[in-house]
């Protein structure tokens, strides 16, 4: 079989198509309740085409997780940090990125990684195991920002911790949102990461200032 059928329509290979289709549905909809049927005629392919590439759905959704995970950087991170160089406002420019899906979907929005691990209570190894690169993925993105930030953060702060700390207020304002339809949710749990950041960029900037003023002391 072709890697493209004839009546696919241009652009597109057959697999690519099954596993955007797939995105969407898996988002959409959750990844039980959708049908081959259904991805099928999402993706405008056969299922001949779907079995040549994939031999079940949980194939299907593992591409999808790899997808989302290779993607993350050109899919996300890169359009929200484009014209942001501050390592800490980065961390919250991408948290105002998720508060903009909430408000354009009428706080319906729920994170495709997120919406998935909650869905797949007992996932097989190879499905949990993309699930939490994604998270990893993202994490490790965030905690390259807070070793951006160098000593503006204090010395003894965990990043990785702090990191995975930002992650579980994303994710919990995110699914907050929907549940209550109202994006207050994710401002507040957001509110209180961003008192926090300013408690520790405070500490890290009032021991700097004790310590230079030491300094200019033993010196003069």
């Amino acid at each position: 079989m072709n890697d493209q059928d004839s009546t696919d329509g241009p652009g597109l290979e057959t697999r690519q198509r099954i596993v955007l289709a797939a995105m969407e549905l898996f988002w959409e909809k959750g990844y039980q309740s959708t049908s081959v049927a259904e991805l099928l005629q999402r993706a405008g392919a056969h299922s001949g085409s779907l079995y040549h590439y994939f031999p079940g759905k949980q194939d299907v959704l593992i591409a999808v997780l790899d997808m989302y995970c290779s993607g993350i950087g050109p899919m996300l991170l890169d359009p929200v940090w484009k014209n942001v160089s501050d390592p800490i406002e980065r961390v919250f420019a991408l948290l105002a990125k998720y508060r903009e899906s909430i408000v354009t979907t009428g706080c319906t929005y729920g994170c495709p990684i997120g919406s998935l691990a909650l869905e797949l209570h007992e996932p097989d190894p190879p499905v949990r195991e993309r699930l939490a690169a994604n998270f990893s993925a993202w994490t490790d993105a965030i905690h390259g920002c807070l070793r951006a930030a160098g000593r503006r953060l204090p010395k003894d702060v965990d990043r990785a911790a702090l990191a995975t700390f930002v992650l579980t207020t994303m994710e919990g304002g995110v699914m907050l949102a929907r549940t209550y339809r109202d994006v207050a949710p994710f401002d507040a749990a957001v509110a209180g990461l961003r008192a926090y950041f300013d408690r520790l960029l405070a500490r890290d900037a009032a021991k700097r200032t004790r310590r230079a003023s030491l300094i200019a002391r033993t010196s003069s």
